[in-house]
């Protein structure tokens, strides 16, 4: 049997972010003793996990959905433990889910996407956790709402938790149709500058919904410098009780992992960041010039706004508009820019148009 102490010691050297990446990878849902077991060996086997997970309780949006196996599942968990050697994690939504996870010497909590966005529920689950020693990691809540996760993680703190870290699942999107849930990396990338000083994991199985993109998701997120990747992983992904399309099998989790690009930051490589300043000052000089543009652009449409007042013309003439939008975008591919980015920029710039031009409508002189 494998010392817990020894476990819970190698876990921690993982929340002081000295290796990277941190690979966490099980079943969407304990379903069975037999496919759980038989999933996390096979996983062990490829020697590309650190940590195993598997989902214990799980929230689901139906009623008649599995709603995971409860209690009954722990004691898999633990044996997992004995045979892999590995920590193991499970997801907690409620006090009652901590005190179970704790008797069954769990060595990470995590909590879901669908409690993180109840202030009420992530509370509960810190007071519970009063005392105790124990790693945390946060899932960002189902909608796109970045105060949301790092007060859930403020309430972990507060109550005396050290050992804390996120995870970035994607956010959920009525119109999204490539993705399970949009990955929307820029409020993952705001949560990793506001808090440096707190591990990321990236979780591309809850992003993508499907497996034929999971490599590449997972790939764009070590690219960001995510701490890490939690991948979900069955002996029979069509078959599982849940989330069959996201889940791959054991032998192609560690394909996937060895095929994966590490890339470093080298901030303390002197003749590299010398030439990335290098180019980041040209890049600068140039946001310069954007920025001054934009700024001469608003002055002429300020004139345009004083014009209009005069003449009692509308803010919005719906033709001219048409064409800077189709001006713009033809020009922007034939630059190489994506239609995408073009269509955000412009319309940005648009709206910020339309804001200077109703304060001088407004405005009595």
């Amino acid at each position: 049997m494998t010392d817990h102490k020894e476990v819970r010691k190698r876990e921690k050297t993982w929340l002081t972010k000295d290796k990277r990446p941190i690979v966490i990878a099980g079943p969407c849902s304990a379903e069975t003793r037999e496919q759980v077991i038989e999933t996390c060996v096979q996983l062990n086997q490829t020697n590309k996990a650190d940590i195993i997970r598997a989902g214990i309780w799980k929230p689901r949006t139906r009623p008649n959905s599995f709603e995971g196996i409860g209690e009954e599942g722990l004691p898999w968990m633990q044996e997992v433990k004995e045979l892999t050697g590995m920590p193991v994690t499970i997801e907690v939504a409620k006090a009652s889910h901590v005190e179970m996870a704790l008797k069954h010497e769990m060595d990470i909590l995590w909590i879901g996407a669908r409690t993180t966005v109840n202030p009420f529920a992530v509370q509960e689950i810190a007071d519970s956790l009063r005392g105790v020693d124990i790693p945390v990691l946060v899932k960002n809540p189902i909608n796109p709402d970045l105060a949301l996760w790092l007060g859930s993680i403020e309430r972990l703190e507060k109550v005396g938790l050290k050992e804390i870290g996120a995870i970035h699942r994607g956010f959920s999107n009525l119109g999204e149709k490539y993705y399970r849930n949009r990955p929307q990396w820029q409020i993952a990338l705001e949560f990793k500058r506001l808090r440096d000083d707190i591990p990321l994991i990236c979780d591309p199985s809850h992003i993508c919904g499907r497996r034929d993109i999971l490599q590449d998701v997972s790939q764009k997120a070590m690219d960001l410098d995510f701490d890490g990747l939690m991948i979900e992983s069955h002996i029979d992904p069509d078959n599982a009780w849940s989330d069959a399309a996201q889940q791959i099998t054991p032998s192609e989790f560690g394909r996937m992992i060895t095929e994966m690009v590490l890339r470093e930051d080298y901030e303390d490589d002197l003749p590299i960041q010398s030439n990335l300043e290098y180019l980041r000052q040209e890049i600068d000089h140039v946001d310069d010039e954007i920025l001054n543009l934009i700024s001469n652009r608003m002055k002429l449409v300020r004139d345009v706004a004083n014009y209009k007042k005069e003449n009692n013309v509308t803010i919005l003439q719906q033709r001219r508009w048409n064409y800077v939008l189709e001006k713009a975008m033809n020009q922007g591919m034939q630059n190489e820019l994506s239609k995408k980015f073009i269509n955000k920029l412009i319309r940005v710039i648009h709206d910020e148009s339309i804001d200077q031009q109703e304060k001088i409508m407004k405005s009595k002189s």
